[in-house]
């Protein structure tokens, strides 16, 4: 198996905790609409392939008065095409150079998106990406939150970029059968994820260790080291202190929902295969009649040819028969993904909650 990061200039992304915080709070403030930003950051001097995204900014957004339902599926298009909106160009350009000024990392690495369920894996992402990545040396990414499972308690940030092989096939911009059969193109290799860690700044590590404990009786003295704060009697508790919440036995709510997303995919998916069959027997019945035809006129040449008349000319068809145009199987390899995604998201879900089934087993079946 050949590794996805080969060919890929960035390995892996390391974010700062600041950047985290601005991007969940935007995407809380905006849900359900889309949350779109820019992300600014360098690549780092001591590990190369290593992007450090340092801090971002959200894009300006876009009042549309949604009465109807066209109105807010508009709104919703809009905003998830705003990375690559010629005014939010300006603008992002314009931010940057301020940055700059301010002594702030202002090199654009890419930019940031929020998603519910999952459900990222669209038209506008693989646009706006191509948008940032369509130069063979720009290191840029696009980092994609979750707003309903990070609501959960469980934090979903994820990187990705564009492979090499789909940044070619969508700048040739076919996407035939016959073109992917030559290019060897899967659904699989669309999207590259790559690694992703948070950073945290040394005035926040301390923070961190202490938020757990309760409020001091008597005013601290400063700690000469970390390892003094997991001493300090006033600090009893580790960072990340266990609790029980992860024993709760309720069903996971958003199993259901992937569920019925998983299924709506799937749908989509035989929608597509149905419209391509057509496709292809529209096709084959065009092509018998051009067959017919030219039979027809090479036997009405032949008899010409007996009686020393002008010949009729052969490639007539291509005039008087148009050829059904092959539909797009960009459509089906994005919607094969989004099925790839929604399948892992269950098998997420499901590994939890059958654990737990199987721990309390006995409680649940008594009789057995």
């Amino acid at each position: 198996m050949t590794d996805p990061l080969k060919d890929s200039p960035v390995k892996a992304v390391q974010v700062e905790a600041l950047v985290v915080m601005k991007l969940v709070n935007h995407a809380a403030k905006t849900f359900p609409t889309v949350a779109t930003g820019s992300l600014v950051g360098m690549e780092s001097a001591k590990q190369p392939g290593l992007l450090e995204i340092t801090s971002c900014f959200p894009f300006p957004t876009i009042d549309v008065p949604a009465t109807d339902g066209h109105q807010q599926e508009s709104a919703a298009n809009l905003a998830a095409a705003a990375p690559r909106a010629k005014a939010n160009v300006v603008y992002q350009n314009e931010m940057i150079k301020f940055l700059r000024e301010v002594n702030v990392d202002a090199n654009n690495v890419g930019w940031y998106t929020s998603t519910s369920m999952g459900n990222f894996v669209h038209l506008n992402t693989i646009e706006n990406q191509f948008f940032y990545q369509k130069e063979m040396n720009e290191r840029t990414v696009a980092l994609v939150h979750d707003v309903s499972r990070s609501s959960q308690g469980s934090l979903s940030l994820r990187a990705y970029r564009l492979s090499p092989a789909f940044v070619a096939a969508y700048k040739e911009g076919k996407f035939t059968t016959e073109s992917l059969q030559k290019s060897g193109l899967r659904y699989q290799d669309i999207l590259v994820e790559l690694p992703v860690t948070i950073h945290n700044s040394h005035l926040l590590t301390p923070l961190l260790h202490q938020l757990p404990s309760d409020a001091p009786k008597e005013e601290l003295s400063f700690p000469p080291n970390l390892a003094a704060l997991q001493q300090d009697p006033n600090t009893p508790l580790p960072p990340l202190f266990p609790n029980y919440d992860s024993l709760d036995l309720s069903i996971d709510p958003f199993l259901e929902k992937t569920c019925d997303l998983l299924l709506e995919s799937i749908e989509n998916h035989h929608t597509e295969l149905n419209n391509h069959s057509y496709y292809q027997r529209s096709l084959a019945r065009e092509q018998a009649k051009i067959t017919a035809w030219q039979q027809k006129r090479k036997a009405e040449n032949a008899a010409r040819t007996a009686s020393k008349q002008p010949l009729l000319p052969e490639d007539e068809w291509q005039r008087l028969f148009k050829l059904p145009q092959e539909p797009n199987r960009l459509e089906t390899l994005l919607n094969s993904r989004q099925v790839e995604q929604y399948a892992r998201q269950v098998d997420g879900f499901t590994a939890g909650v059958s654990a737990k089934m199987f721990a309390v087993k006995s409680n649940l079946l008594p009789g057995e």
